[in-house]
């Protein structure tokens, strides 16, 4: 009697998976693996090549994109990133093959009124530092190049008709938030001579360089070992490091907003 039970749970629960699978309004979006950038060396911390997934716009959001930077942590020395290396956030090989777009990147208009006709990407992050790495560990075999990884997705969007985009928003969401800080002049620039509008928007992308309840500066020690491991103060914006006060946002001169909720803890922290 319980077998069958049992049994009736599961059927039950995958009818549910199956309806909830073919939902209307959430289509999947498949990956693309962008394979001709292994050969400039930007890659995964595995070796593997860079990802994405685009949803193509539609009707009056043709000619405007946006690009949203994946989030999910960092790795602060050679060990953790080694572990992470074996993950979905350091090898295209184990990234979903398909996501479903929702909030900023939906097609569903009653969701996402702003942007749900725009051409909109996910950028996969397999890099560990925020899209701003630049070198390679041999004992470990990890690679560390995120900046590549951004400089080629950006190219390969350009290539397929971002080139010729009436207006770009750049993305991203807590470690793709700080990448859209970091990188926010740099993604402008490549529309340099061009009419297109450029705009930038990190949401839960700040982290305070602050003493924290312990007396000590948590975050500083912690994005110093980022900064360290992934060879990330060559690719930072000499805007920035060219300063006494080497504060990112303050000398970000591409139009910017930030977002930022209290309850994100690593924030603050």
């Amino acid at each position: 009697m319980e077998e069958k039970v049992g049994m009736a749970k599961l059927w039950a629960l995958s009818i549910v998976v199956l309806v909830l699978a073919a939902a209307p309004g959430v289509p999947a979006v498949p990956i693309t693996l962008i394979t001709s950038a292994v050969d400039k060396g930007a890659v995964c911390m595995d070796g593997t090549p860079p990802a994405y997934h685009m949803d193509p716009g539609s009707g009056a959001g043709k000619k405007s994109w946006i690009v949203n930077l994946e989030g999910g942590g960092w790795c602060e020395n050679v060990t953790a990133c080694m572990y992470r290396k074996g993950s979905r956030l350091g090898s295209s090989n184990l990234m979903e093959r398909q996501l479903e777009f929702r909030g900023i990147l939906s097609s569903n208009p009653a969701e996402n009124p702003d942007f749900y006709s725009w051409n909109r990407v996910m950028v996969r992050y397999c890099d560990g530092a925020s899209f701003a790495g630049e070198g390679y560990d041999a004992g470990s075999r990890v690679y560390f190049r995120g900046q590549r990884i951004f400089d080629a997705v950006i190219q390969h969007l350009l290539s397929i008709g971002m080139s010729s985009a009436d207006q770009v928003l750049l993305a991203g969401g807590s470690a793709g938030g700080l990448s859209a800080i970091l990188h926010c002049d740099q993604f402008g620039a490549f529309f340099a001579g061009r009419s297109t509008t450029v705009k930038c928007l990190a949401d839960a992308g700040l982290f305070l360089d602050a003493v924290d309840v312990a007396g000590g500066h948590t975050l500083r020690s912690y994005f110093g070992g980022v900064v360290a491991t992934h060879g990330v103060a060559q690719t930072l914006p000499r805007s920035c490091t060219g300063r006494l006060d080497a504060t990112s946002v303050r000398n970000v001169n591409t139009c910017i907003a930030l977002v930022s909720s209290v309850y994100m803890h690593a924030c603050y922290s």
